[in-house]
């Protein structure tokens, strides 16, 4: 895929050694579209090049983080031909973030949901405002996780606890989430003040000895990442033919609680 791609729903700032990248949906919650994925794998690889940048923040403007994949894709009902192509921008995304030979930290405020739970997951730190939610909620319109969530909600909770919340689909506060070791940190007051402190603390350090272990890391787990991701692809395109699909997909328009069959 070609990297010379513009888009206003993707905002870069730099800063000295920091990066910020900021989705810009605030109307729709962030809510990521094709747009938003092509403009993050962009300015991913944008910063990639750069030896003046250690770490990368990523953040949502306004009321949320990211509120998931935009449903009015979800409501397409896209082909197979149109399907598999959005999938792929969405590994080449979630690849190129986790492989990021810099240090990443979301900074999560309102929800992460579906998607966007799977985007901050897959960077090395994850800090939410006290009144945040996360959800890897999509279960409730009967699909399964995408974006890797499977790979990293594993890596984090291990197998079990991880099928758990897959499967429950609740939404979490900040301090759930954290008790069960999903986030790193909760920024009790102000989520500015926690996340500079964190990136101060983080550039007094002896930043290119983090980013080889990180590599390393990253480096053993990419296969299993990426055969992750390709399971996640074909899976969700079967999901997508179901009955409790379309149910799902109803009762959400008509905001009342889906009836699923099994099917």
């Amino acid at each position: 895929m070609s990297i010379n791609f513009e888009t206003d729903k993707v905002n870069l700032r730099v800063n000295h050694r920091v990066a910020t990248i900021e989705l810009n949906r605030p109307d729709a919650l962030n809510a990521i579209d094709t747009d938003v994925i092509k403009g993050l794998i962009y300015k991913l690889k944008e910063i990639s090049d750069s030896d003046e940048i250690d770490i990368l923040v990523l953040t949502g403007k306004g009321r949320a983080f990211s509120s998931g994949g935009d449903i009015k894709t979800m409501l397409s009902n896209m082909n197979e031909s149109d399907f598999f192509p959005v999938m792929d921008c969405i590994s080449e995304l979630i690849i190129t973030l986790y492989s990021l030979p810099k240090l990443t930290i979301s900074a999560v405020s309102g929800a992460a949901a579906g998607l966007g739970f799977s985007l901050a997951l897959s960077t090395d730190y994850i800090i939410a405002d006290k009144t945040s939610k996360l959800a890897m909620n999509f279960i409730g319109i009967g699909l399964i996780p995408d974006g890797g969530a499977h790979f990293f909600l594993e890596k984090r909770l291990g197998e079990t606890m991880a099928k758990q919340v897959i499967w429950d689909g609740k939404s979490l506060s900040a301090d759930e989430a954290f008790k069960m070791g999903l986030i790193q940190e909760v920024a009790e007051s102000n989520l500015l003040e926690t996340l500079e402190a964190r990136v101060e603390d983080w550039l007094s350090r002896p930043v290119q000895a983090m980013i080889k272990t990180k590599k390393i890391m990253a480096e053993k787990n990419r296969p299993q990442l990426l055969k992750v991701l390709e399971l996640e692809k074909y899976g969700q395109q079967k999901m997508r033919e179901t009955r409790d699909h379309r149910e799902g997909i109803r009762a959400f328009i008509e905001k009342r609680k889906p009836v699923f069959i099994g099917k």
